[in-house]
């Protein structure tokens, strides 16, 4: 019995690990996504998989932080997975104007697809999607029943999971959660 017990005590210390690991990603567009200019005057990927002009990040999650040395944040667990995250100009604005003015911030999304089930991969995968919500949080009238907080201002309104032992996991199931949905 204790067995399955340490078992499952290891899958939970692996998904908050992985979920940590997950949301510094989205902060680092949330947080510097906007402050690093294009790859080039006509766009593109740089060399750590962000394509600014088309605000979207497409790589290993090695890159994501911006030092490509086969660890994600200090963590090898994680840096073969791929990473997909995708931004609008309004989330682009809002961090650029101090996250909470609806005038800039209203309507700002961002979406991730973590897959470890590369070759040499964790073996996690999450779909994720973010919504701004201003600092009342779920007092706001952008909050979507269901979602969860995060850096304060901001909604996970959908976040799906699988571990590499095929269990799935859902932290969020707003509704409605498509992005730019009203109530």
């Amino acid at each position: 019995m204790s067995n399955r017990n340490d078992h499952l005590k290891q899958i939970k210390r692996n998904a908050n690990k992985f979920k940590f690991l997950v949301v510094a990603s989205m902060a680092a567009v949330a947080i510097v996504g906007s402050a690093f200019p294009p790859a080039s005057a006509a766009g593109g990927f740089n060399q750590y998989g962000y394509n600014y002009s088309a605000r979207i990040f497409s790589g290993s999650a090695d890159g994501v932080d911006k030092v490509l040395d086969g660890k994600v944040w200090g963590d090898p667990t994680y840096a073969n997975d791929h990473l997909v995250m995708k931004w609008n100009a309004a989330w682009d604005a809002c961090n650029a104007n101090g996250y909470n003015n609806p005038a800039f911030c209203a309507g700002a999304w961002d979406i991730n697809q973590w897959n470890g089930n590369v070759t040499g991969g964790s073996g996690w995968s999450e779909q994720i999607k973010i919504i701004w919500v201003g600092s009342a949080a779920e007092k706001s009238t952008y909050w979507v029943d269901g979602g969860y907080s995060v850096w304060g201002n901001y909604e996970v309104i959908s976040d799906k999971a699988m571990n590499p032992d095929r269990v799935k996991y859902i932290w969020a199931a707003g509704s409605p959660n498509g992005l730019g949905s009203s109530k």
